[in-house]
């Protein structure tokens, strides 16, 4: 059986009844449950995150980088801060964070025993390769934990693109999620898996999707049985 990365269903709820209340049916699938911080209502509870059966991921994303958070970028570091000292083993900062916000929660990362994902998203295209490769050092340089490279594919050759980027990755040790939204795209979503990729991104059903292309979580893992199981 091929070596794969790990499933992460992400969460989109107004609290965390809801998070719950959504992630219980698929929750023994996933490997990763991702909250989306910028959807809740109210704080993140440590209660919420220890009644889950797998480790927490929290995003806050901002509306510059395609999420809901319009508040300011200190209260909303703080709250991935807060997700982190109420017991989040992962924790996801966009790229083009402030560096001297991205530093500190890494160190609040380090003192909770956590990783930190360094995110970038395209949600119009897929850069040429070269620019790829930049940003893709530029995550290794500033310390991360793990990388996340998410394009837009318009076509074959855009998935293809993306993909490619994991050999890079993979000669540097560096673990990489990187994938592509979009129709052309949704492939990515499954070889990353099995082409070194540390994680790929799916939805709880088709109309709890948060990105694009996403795949259902019991579709993705329908097709990774299909794969073990092929003579």
């Amino acid at each position: 059986m091929a070596r794969s990365g790990l499933i992460c269903v992400s969460v989109l709820a107004e609290d965390c009844a809801g998070v719950l209340a959504a992630v219980a049916p698929a929750a023994e699938l996933a490997d990763v449950i991702e909250i989306r911080l910028d959807g809740l209502r109210e704080p993140l509870d440590p209660a919420c995150i220890a009644a889950l059966a797998r480790p927490v991921l929290a995003t806050n994303r901002p509306v510059w980088e395609g999420g809901r958070f319009v508040a300011s970028e200190e209260e909303r570091l703080d709250q991935l801060d807060a997700a982190l000292q109420a017991g989040a083993r992962y924790v996801d900062i966009e790229l083009r964070t402030a560096p001297e916000l991205r530093a500190h929660l890494q160190t609040t990362a380090r003192a909770c025993g956590a990783k930190v994902i360094v995110s970038s998203h395209d949600f119009t295209t897929t850069p040429p390769a070269d620019r790829l490769s930049a940003t893709l050092r530029q995550m290794i340089a500033c310390g991360a934990d793990i990388g996340k490279i998410v394009t837009t594919a318009a076509s074959p050759a855009d998935a293809l693109c993306i993909l490619a980027l994991q050999q890079e990755a993979m000669a540097a040790g560096f673990p990489l999620c990187a994938f592509a939204m979009g129709e052309a795209g949704t492939i990515t979503r499954l070889a990353t898996l099995r082409l070194g990729g540390f994680m790929t991104y799916a939805a709880l059903s088709a109309v709890q999707a948060t990105a694009p292309g996403q795949i259902t979580i019991h579709d993705l893992r329908q097709l990774l049985t299909l794969l073990d199981t092929a003579p």
